[in-house]
């Protein structure tokens, strides 16, 4: 009876243990369980703060090109006001100009007329050499004038043209072929002129010369004694004869009173 009253007293003992252990081990399990639940939240929050982190990085690389993006944009936009502002002066300087040409072609346009009617009286009161082409060169300047397809420049050039040729006219030595009218008659004859200081023609057959009177506007026949002389100029103009001493009737200068 002892025994069995011992083993009972026993197994109430652990009985009573492992209740008791029971009992201690549902609060625990419960820590382990909140424990985890706050590790798992954790992780969940770590999660999203890394996801906002990155997200927060791309915005900051995306804000940092369009800053700079902005700032690129805003260096070209100068640039291209530098661009325009300097096209538009330059703009308004051509347009100045454009307002000085037409002023100045005002002034230039009767100044050519002037001009070519000055060398038209040249010409005519002049040393009669090589005169059809020097006349042809007169009229072709008047018709030019009247052609509008002829721009302002180009006709300035021509007239100087037609001035530097008559200026060179007086530098030159120069022979050539043409027809002179004496008595009423038309010879055929060379004619020879230094400059504007001689002026002299002869026939071919070299038996006749005349030399130009330009202040009586008339030939003047030559003696026989200046027939070579008159006969060598012409070969010189022509390069057919070695350079030489001229013989030639030149007149003298009248003196100013």
């Amino acid at each position: 009876m002892k025994r069995t009253k011992l083993a009972s007293a026993l197994v109430g003992a652990m009985t009573l243990a492992v209740s008791g252990m029971a009992v201690a081990a549902d609060p625990l399990a419960a820590i382990q369980g909140a424990d985890k639940q706050i590790q798992d939240d954790a992780v969940k929050s770590q999660q999203k703060i890394n996801k906002l982190y990155d997200q927060t990085q791309d915005m900051l690389y995306e804000y940092r090109l369009v800053v700079d993006e902005t700032d690129t944009l805003k260096s070209y936009n100068d640039y291209v006001a530098t661009l325009v502002a300097d096209q538009e002066a330059r703009m308004a300087s051509l347009q100045e100009q454009i307002n000085g040409i037409e002023r100045t072609k005002q002034g230039v346009v009767p100044l050519m007329s002037r001009m070519i009617e000055t060398l038209d009286q040249f010409v005519s009161l002049d040393v009669p050499f090589q005169l059809e082409e020097r006349q042809a060169r007169v009229a072709r300047l008047k018709e030019v004038m009247g052609d509008s397809n002829v721009s302002t420049a180009e006709k300035y050039r021509l007239v100087l043209d037609a001035y530097l040729i008559e200026n060179e006219y007086g530098n030159k030595m120069n022979a050539y072929e043409g027809k002179l009218d004496i008595d009423g008659k038309e010879l055929t004859v060379d004619f020879f002129h230094l400059g504007r200081v001689v002026f002299v023609a002869q026939s071919l057959d070299q038996k006749n010369a005349w030399v130009w009177d330009n202040e009586a506007r008339q030939w003047t026949a030559l003696s026989d004694d200046m027939l070579r002389p008159v006969s060598n100029a012409i070969k010189m103009a022509r390069r057919q004869a070695a350079p030489d001493l001229l013989k030639l009737p030149v007149q003298a200068a009248e003196g100013a009173e």
